[in-house]
C-alpha cells in the first residue's frame, strides 16, 4: 500500500521518508518532534490526550522525563511552524487533556506505476534459491584460520586498550571511555518556568518560581547566572535555545515548567548544554505545599553539584510558611509588573502569617520606600516605617542582600545619612557581587555626591550584570556627568535593542535640549508619547514647539503637572524642574523648599538634573545642598 504524505498549509509531512519540507525545502527538526508531528496530523482533528503521546512515544524510555518532554517537542513543532500558543494555526492546546492539530490537512497518495509486461511474454520468475542444509559443513582446513583471526583480534584489542590506559587523552579513548570532551558549563540562563496548572491566575506563582530558582542558583553555585529581568522578556517566546543562549551570552539552559492543584506541587526541570542542543539533566519534583519553599533550593543544589559548581553553605533552611511564601510570591509578581500598591499588599500579609519572614519585610520596605519615591505614598507617612521594616528584615536574616539594600535606601531617605546608607549597600553587594539592583542605587548615591566618574563606573557594572532592566541607566549616568555625547551614543546603541524604551527617549531629548539642538529633542520627545499611545499629546506638543518654541513645550508640561496635582500627590522637585526650566527662579526655589520640608527622597538627586544648573552659585540652593548632605557642584 503506497505511503501518504500530508499537506497543510505551505508545509508537507512525508510519513514514508520522515521528513517535513516547507515549500519543497526540507526542514531540520529532531526525532521526537516530528514522531509527536505525525501522531498529530494523522489524528485528523482528533485530540490527543498527554498518555497517548507518552504511550506512543516514550513506552520504552527510561531516563527521561516524559512531561517536559512532550513540553519541549510541542515547543519545537511550533517553532519550526511558526505557531503561537495563543493564537494557534497549527496545534491548539485543550487545557487539561492534550493538543489537536487544527490546520486542513490534505493526504496525498503517490501514484504507483505497475509494473507491465509486453504481451505474448510470459514473465520470467525467479530461480529459485539453493538448498541450505540444516547442518553447516565448515571444510577442517578452515578451523584453525578462524582461531588464529580470533587470537589475534583478541591481542589486538587488548593493545588497544592498554594504549588507551596509559598514554592519556586520545579521540578513539574519548569515545570508548566516555571522557568528556566539551568545555564546562560556566554560565545558565533560567527561562520562566511554563504555567501547566491550567489557570492563568496561577502565572505569579510560575514567575515567583522562576525568580527563586535564579536567586538560589546564584547562591549556591559559581556559575554566571543571567538576572530575571533579562530572562523575562523570553516568557512565552518561541525562539530556538541555542539563539536564546547566544543573545544572553550562556552556555547552558533551564527550561521547565511547574503545575499546582489541591496541595501539591509538581514541577519539571531540563538542563540544555546550548552549543549542542543536548539534555544533560532532568528532574521531576512532587512536593506538598508546606515543603515548597525550599524547592527552588534543593534543585538549584542538585543543577549546581551536576555542573560540578557547587559551593559550600552552612546555612541552616529557614521555616516559611506556605501561605506567607505565596502571598510573597505574589507580592513580587506586581512589583515586577509596577503595581507597588497592590504589591505592598502582599507583602504585608505575608509578614502579617509570619513575623519572623526576613524577605517578607524586606518587601514590605521596598513598597513603601518606592512609593515614597515615585509619589504615590506622602514621605511623612512611609519613610519610618520603611526604615523600621528594613531594619527587621536585616536583624531576621543578615545575609539577605536585598534586606541590607532596603536599609541602604530607607537609611538614606529617611535620615539623609550618607555614610550609613553606603555602607549598607556595600554590604549587599558583598553578600552578592552581581546584585546589579543593588550597584545600580549605589551609582545614583555617587552621582548624588558629586563623584560622576565613580557613578558611572558602578553604573556600568550594574548594566553589564542586568543589561535589559534599565537599558537607560548608562545614559542617566552619562546626563549626570553631563556627558551628552556619550550619552547619545549609548542610546542609539541600546534603541537598537529597545527602540520603544520611554527612558532611552527621555534622556535622548534632554541630552539634545542641553547640547542646543531642541529640534531633534522635540523629535525625540514625541517619539516617547508615542511608545506610550499618548496621540493627542504628540499632536498637542507639536503645536506648542511651533507656537512658542520650547518654552512653549516647558509651559504645555507645567500646566499638565499642576492639573495632575490638584487630585494626586506631586513630588515638589517635579514641578520644581519645569519652572527651573523656564528660568523661574524664585518659583523653583519655593518648591525646592517644599520638597525639603516635605523629605521627600526625590529632592536628594536633584544635582544630577541639569535642569537646576543655573543655580549652582544661588546661596540660598547652596544652603539647601549643604542641608543635604551634598556637596554643592561649582
Amino acid at each position: 500500500m503506497p505511503v501518504v504524505h500530508y499537506q497543510f498549509g505551505d508545509f508537507s509531512l512525508h510519513c514514508g521518508k520522515f521528513e517535513l519540507c516547507r515549500k519543497g525545502r526540507r526542514l531540520k527538526l529532531e526525532r521526537k518532534p516530528l514522531e509527536l508531528l505525525v501522531l498529530l496530523v494523522t489524528k485528523h482533528g482528533q485530540v490527543v490526550t498527554r498518555d497517548e503521546i507518552a504511550a506512543c512515544l516514550w513506552e520504552r524510555e527510561v531516563f527521561v522525563d516524559i512531561e517536559h518532554g512532550i513540553n519541549t517537542a510541542i515547543r519545537k513543532i511550533r517553532q519550526i511552524l511558526g505557531d503561537s500558543s495563543d493564537l494557534p494555526q497549527f496545534v491548539q492546546t485543550i487545557s487539561g487533556s492534550g493538543y489537536r492539530f487544527i490546520a486542513p490537512v490534505t493526504a496525498v497518495e503517490p501514484e504507483v506505476t505497475e509494473t507491465t509486461q509486453p504481451s505474448g511474454n510470459p514473465v520470467d520468475q525467479p530461480s529459485a534459491p539453493p538448498e541450505i542444509s540444516a547442518t553447516s559443513v565448515i571444510p577442517s582446513a578452515a578451523r584453525p584460520h578462524r582461531r588464529l583471526w580470533l587470537v589475534t583480534s583478541l591481542c589486538v584489542s587488548v593493545l588497544i586498550i592498554i594504549s588507551i590506559l596509559t598514554l592519556g587523552p586520545h579521540p578513539l579513548a574519548t569515545r570508548m571511555l566516555h571522557r568528556n570532551t566539551l568545555p564546562a558549563i560556566t554560565s545558565l540562563a533560567v527561562l520562566p518556568l511554563d504555567n501547566l496548572s491550567g489557570d492563568p491566575n496561577e502565572e505569579y506563582f510560575a514567575d515567583g518560581m522562576t525568580d527563586e530558582l535564579i536567586t538560589m542558583l546564584a547562591k549556591d553555585s559559581t556559575l554566571r547566572i543571567t538576572s530575571r529581568t533579562s530572562v523575562m522578556q523570553y516568557k512565552g517566546a518561541h525562539k530556538p535555545l541555542s539563539e536564546i543562549a547566544r543573545d544572553l551570552h550562556v552556555d547552558g539552559i533551564l527550561e521547565g515548567s511547574v503545575s499546582r492543584a489541591s496541595s501539591q506541587v509538581h514541577m519539571t526541570l531540563q538542563l540544555i548544554r546550548a552549543d549542542t542542543d543536548t539534555h544533560i539533566w532532568a528532574e521531576s519534583y512532587d512536593r506538598d505545599n508546606n515543603d515548597v519553599s525550599a524547592l527552588p533550593d534543593e534543585a538549584a543544589r542538585a543543577i549546581a553539584r551536576r555542573l560540578d559548581s557547587a559551593v559550600a553553605s552552612s546555612a541552616t533552611p529557614r521555616f516559611v510558611n506556605p501561605e506567607a511564601h505565596d502571598a510573597y510570591l505574589h507580592g513580587l509578581y506586581l512589583w515586577y509588573n509596577t503595581s507597588n500598591q497592590e504589591a505592598g499588599q502582599y507583602f504585608r500579609k505575608a509578614v502579617e502569617l509570619q513575623p519572623d519572614y526576613a524577605q517578607g519585610w524586606a518587601g514590605v520596605a521596598l513598597y513603601l520606600g518606592a512609593g515614597a519615591v515615585i509619589g504615590e505614598l506622602k514621605p511623612a507617612e512611609s519613610l519610618a516605617p520603611d526604615e523600621a521594616a528594613a531594619i527587621k528584615a536585616v536583624h531576621l536574616d543578615d545575609s539577605l542582600p536585598e534586606a541590607h539594600l532596603a536599609l541602604s535606601a530607607a537609611i538614606l531617605f529617611n535620615d539623609w545619612d550618607w555614610a550609613r546608607a553606603d555602607k549598607e549597600v556595600l554590604r549587599a553587594i558583598e553578600i552578592d557581587p552581581k546584585f546589579a539592583e543593588a550597584c545600580h542605587f549605589r551609582a545614583k548615591m555617587l552621582q548624588a555626591l558629586n563623584r560622576q566618574e565613580e557613578g558611572i563606573a558602578m553604573q556600568k557594572k550594574s548594566t553589564e550584570l542586568d543589561p535589559f532592566a534599565r537599558p537607560w541607566a548608562m545614559a542617566q549616568a552619562f546626563v549626570a556627568a553631563r556627558k551628552y555625547d556619550a550619552a547619545l551614543s549609548d542610546i542609539q546603541l541600546r534603541l537598537k535593542s529597545a527602540p520603544q524604551d520611554q527612558g532611552l527617549l527621555y534622556f535622548m531629548f534632554v541630552s539634545y535640549h542641553n547640547k542646543g539642538m531642541d529640534n531633534e529633542a522635540v523629535k525625540a520627545y514625541q517619539k516617547m508619547l508615542q511608545s506610550t499611545g499618548q496621540r493627542d499629546s504628540v499632536v498637542a506638543v507639536q503645536r506648542a514647539f511651533q507656537r512658542g518654541g520650547y518654552t512653549a513645550l516647558v509651559q504645555w508640561e507645567l500646566n499638565g503637572l499642576r492639573e495632575t496635582a490638584r487630585t494626586h500627590y506631586v513630588p515638589p522637585c517635579d514641578l520644581a524642574a519645569l519652572y527651573a526650566e523656564l528660568g523661574d527662579r524664585e518659583h523653583t526655589l519655593a518648591l525646592l523648599d517644599e520638597g525639603y520640608r516635605q523629605h521627600s527622597p526625590r529632592e536628594l538627586f536633584i544635582q544630577s538634573n541639569p535642569s537646576f544648573d543655573f543655580l549652582h552659585a544661588d546661596p540660598r540652593y547652596r544652603s539647601l545642598i549643604q542641608k543635604m548632605g551634598l556637596p554643592p557642584m561649582n
